[in-house]
């Protein structure tokens, strides 16, 4: 069974497609999701990866699923 490596920028990809498909600014969706803009804007660069519990608070933030986002993530996949 081959190993599959989730890299941080296809993570940061789907959490930033996932943002502009809901129209919302970085600075909006980390106010909602109570982290830092700074940070959010590393994870979208792929620079840092979410913890569960951060990617739980931007999905709420963004009124979706979290299977929604892994969902996404899924998609940028090899």
């Amino acid at each position: 069974m081959s190993e599959i490596y989730l890299s941080s920028r296809v993570v940061g990809e789907a959490i930033y497609a996932c943002r502009k498909s809901k129209n919302v600014s970085q600075e909006v969706l980390s106010g909602l999701a109570d982290i830092g803009r700074t940070h959010l804007s590393a994870i979208e660069r792929g620079e840092r990866k979410p913890t569960l519990e951060t990617l739980y608070r931007i999905s709420v933030a963004l009124d979706m699923k979290m299977s929604d986002i892994v969902r996404e993530i899924e998609k940028r996949l090899p």
